[in-house]
């Protein structure tokens, strides 16, 4: 399994967008200094961020981005999702007709490997805690103090 800059990025910057919220509209170019992300990056990523409402942006003189709802509302799950990053631990996607084409294959279905029942469930419990996690508990958070040092 494996998450990539895309997915982290984006939860990174929305947590960043979180934690400076009461300050007003912050532009991409803040998040970008501060976290160290490209900001053509942080501009594809926030267009996706705004087309499933995550984020709205304020036009204007200290316009930028706010966040589109609660931060309580918004779950590490549905940030990745956002940014067309699949939650899944297996290497299929499940609608192939491949199937795996990993490792063993399963007696009983030879279109999967034999671990793949293993990678469901691993990518289901993830999805799962993913979901569980919001912006607001992670701004709670005090293993965040990168974010707090400021």
């Amino acid at each position: 399994m494996r998450l990539t800059t895309r997915g982290r990025y984006a939860v990174t910057a929305m947590l960043d967008l979180s934690f400076y919220a009461l300050r007003g509209p912050i532009s991409l170019a803040e998040i970008s200094h501060r976290q160290d992300i490209s900001l053509s990056y942080l501009e594809q990523l926030f267009a996706k961020l705004r087309r499933r409402g995550l984020v709205r942006s304020v036009r204007g003189p200290g316009g930028g981005y706010v966040l589109g709802e609660r931060p309580e509302a918004i779950s590490v799950a549905a940030i990745i999702r956002a940014v067309d990053e699949p939650l899944r631990a297996t290497s299929c996607d499940g609608a192939s007709e491949q199937g795996c084409r990993q490792g063993l294959t399963n007696p009983d279905n030879p279109s999967r490997c034999i671990t793949h029942h293993l990678w469901e469930q691993v990518g289901e419990h993830l999805n799962h805690y993913l979901e569980s996690l919001n912006l607001a508990r992670l701004l709670a958070d005090a293993r965040f103090p990168a974010l707090q040092g400021e």
